[in-house]
């Protein structure tokens, strides 16, 4: 953490948005917002002027709007920005937008219930703000896309499963990951920090980018080659083994290590099911969800892996994995794919 508080500057058109959003960082002792401002052209003076650590930026604004400003300050003048979305099908699709160009994180539109009652709301926000000024940034102009992997063999069983989880930088994260896999890749299963929404976009968009079919999963939903099923938000999606095949469960449940999805109820779902048959990478991320469920898949036989601090937006997650003897490897974020294959080439000869 800063050895001072977090210096946060608020971009947005409505004053009233600006007023609760100060209202809910200054809640923090940890936080200080050193200002405010109605539209692009304000910040970038306040940016100069006040230095801050990180800025909360809406969408919407006159003149110029949030994404453009977003290309323009990753180009000139990188640094920690989370998004203030809203929950609009278009407002999914902009602050997909907007993770691809460098936004660390994002939230939800917040509304005076948040400080009427719901403390886990306004917690949330904070937490992220704090988190993003600890972030490694990548503009987007500092990222490429690997060439798609070759598969070290053909993978004509259905008895593998690769997991991943990931959180904070997740979404760039697992992009990267699956573009470089093979169309014959074992059948995946991923968690993402997002709520409900986010995902479905989330998957049609990897979709297009990819080789294998990616999707939001649905209960009873096949694990199979070639497909990657991505958690829905709001609901956890678990591995659940039917006669010699593999399909996910969708279900509600309580929040595990405060998500919905969470990556523990996952992986421990994997270790559960098919044990040494998975092959599971944790990736960039904030708090210890997926942690104690990677180690458990590797006490129980199955090959881990966790992303390096050097490549991670937040080195949180797969931290927590490699203190608790969960990640077998530790690797840099551009040989996870490779490594994935690896694994499930070996599994499959043995």
């Amino acid at each position: 953490m800063l050895a001072r508080p977090v210096r946060v500057l608020i971009v947005d058109d409505s004053a009233a948005m600006r007023r609760l959003l100060t209202e809910i960082l200054s809640s923090d002792p940890s936080i200080e917002v050193v200002g405010t401002a109605a539209d692009p052209y304000f910040a970038r003076d306040k940016i100069t002027t006040l230095q801050p650590d990180v800025l909360t930026l809406d969408v919407e604004m006159p003149r110029m709007d949030g994404i453009t400003f977003l290309e323009k300050l990753m180009h000139g003048h990188p640094m920690p920005v989370v998004m203030v979305s809203s929950l609009t099908q278009a407002g999914c699709d902009v602050t997909l937008r907007a993770l691809e160009l460098g936004a660390v994180d994002f939230f939800s539109k917040p509304t005076m219930d948040v400080l009427a009652g719901l403390e886990g709301a306004a917690a949330e926000i904070t937490e992220k703000v704090k988190a993003a000024a600890l972030a490694h940034v990548r503009p987007a102009q500092g990222r490429t896309l690997q060439a798609r992997l070759a598969a070290p063999t053909t993978f004509r069983l259905t008895h593998q499963v690769i997991a991943i989880g990931a959180s904070t930088g997740g979404t760039e994260a697992i992009r990267e990951v699956l573009t470089a896999l093979p169309a014959s890749t074992p059948g995946i299963v991923v968690v993402q920090h997002m709520p409900p929404g986010f995902t479905a976009s989330f998957a049609e968009r990897l979709n297009k980018l990819c080789a294998i079919e990616v999707r939001e999963a649905r209960d009873g939903d096949r694990v199979l080659p070639g497909h990657a099923l991505i958690a829905p938000g709001n609901f956890h999606t678990l591995l659940k083994r039917s006669g010699a095949e593999y399909r996910v469960q969708v279900v509600e449940g309580n929040p595990i290590n405060r998500h919905r999805p969470s990556v523990d109820a996952l992986f421990n779902s994997c270790a559960e099911q098919a044990g040494r048959n998975v092959v599971a990478a944790i990736l960039t991320g904030m708090g210890d969800d997926g942690a104690r469920g990677l180690r458990l898949l590797r006490d129980g036989g199955a090959r881990t892996m966790a992303q390096d601090e050097a490549s991670c937006v937040v080195y949180g997650m797969p931290r927590e994995a490699v203190a608790r003897g969960g990640a077998e490897s530790v690797l840099p974020l551009g040989r996870i794919a490779g490594e994935l294959l690896r694994c499930c080439a070996a599994s499959a000869a043995a």
